[in-house]
């Protein structure tokens, strides 16, 4: 399918019938999206018409599949009266999940767990304002302990704990973030190069890094997803709107970047779909499904 990028909800010079065609051919077994940037407004807000749009999903036989970098049990919570059958994309891929079970997860080797965190003590100790997250299976740890800093891990981590070492902590450890005030991009991801030669140093947003085993991202979790559910590219919907949903989009032939997504992103995907602030999955979805919504999304 050749790269078009064009937005299915906004003036383009592609003739409307071109996209009423390619939708008609679509045939979607698979929805996995993005939650912050993506899903989620910039408020952090679950867009109107979501359990609507799920309800009849589920009655089609569509999985819905949120794919974050969030906890687990965050993912949970936003979705409870829902996740009965659906599978969590958790913690950037490394960790997934379905009604309780896990279905994979690919932990980091302790040692370079702890030496991340050695990193990130090095640069608190050098004036950088941040700090380090290790999210394990069970819940994650942080030893910063003012409340801006916890603000933020409150966000993304329900379950986390304030330790005296995060080096000491019984729990395999799948993921280590990292959170700075300023750009993440800039300060705290040139001292996590020496990690980078053997380990994925991902910047997931502004203010984020992420660091995990090579071989996990949420590609890989979307590819082993269809792969045990007998469902192909083409029949799976991705969304994504941030360098940590690179290998997502190469997943489906139906890959969407947000219109205000990251500029590599953009480049990525297939197609464009309205911005996080428009609502611009539920609206691509119920378009590209043909979904008889009768409230929420604006078709």
């Amino acid at each position: 399918m050749p790269y078009s990028r064009t937005p299915l909800d906004t003036p383009t010079e592609h003739p409307a019938a071109e996209h009423s065609a390619a939708e008609a051919r679509a045939d979607i077994r698979l929805v996995v999206t993005d939650m912050d940037g993506t899903l989620l407004d910039d408020d952090k807000r679950v867009p109107d018409g979501l359990w609507e749009v799920l309800a009849l999903l589920r009655e089609r036989g569509v999985l819905f599949s949120p794919a974050s970098g969030r906890q687990y049990a965050t993912l949970a919570r936003e979705f409870a009266e829902v996740a009965e059958g659906m599978v969590f994309i958790a913690e950037n891929g490394t960790y997934v999940v379905r009604d309780g079970v896990e279905l994979s997860s690919d932990p980091l080797d302790p040692a370079v767990a702890h030496g991340i965190a050695h990193t990130a003590r090095r640069l608190v100790a050098d004036g950088v304002d941040m700090g380090a997250i290790l999210c394990g299976k069970k819940a994650a740890y942080v030893e910063r302990t003012d409340e801006a800093f916890l603000a933020e891990v409150r966000r993304y981590y329900l379950e986390h704990r304030i330790v005296e070492d995060v080096t000491a902590v019984d729990d395999d450890i799948i993921k280590v973030a990292l959170f700075a005030f300023g750009s993440a991009e800039h300060t705290v991801a040139p001292a996590l190069e020496p990690f980078a030669r053997s380990h994925q140093v991902v910047v997931s947003g502004e203010h984020w890094v992420d660091v995990m085993n090579r071989t996990a991202d949420k590609g890989a979790a979307v590819r082993r997803l269809q792969r045990d559910l007998g469902i192909t590219p083409a029949q799976t919907m991705v969304f994504g709107d941030y360098l940590n949903d690179l290998e997502m989009l190469d997943t489906a032939e139906w890959s969407f970047a947000m219109s205000n997504a990251h500029p590599e992103v953009v480049r990525r995907a297939r197609h464009l779909a309205p911005s996080n602030n428009d609502n611009g999955v539920l609206r691509t979805v119920v378009r590209m499904l043909d979904l008889p919504v009768h409230s929420g999304p604006n078709r």
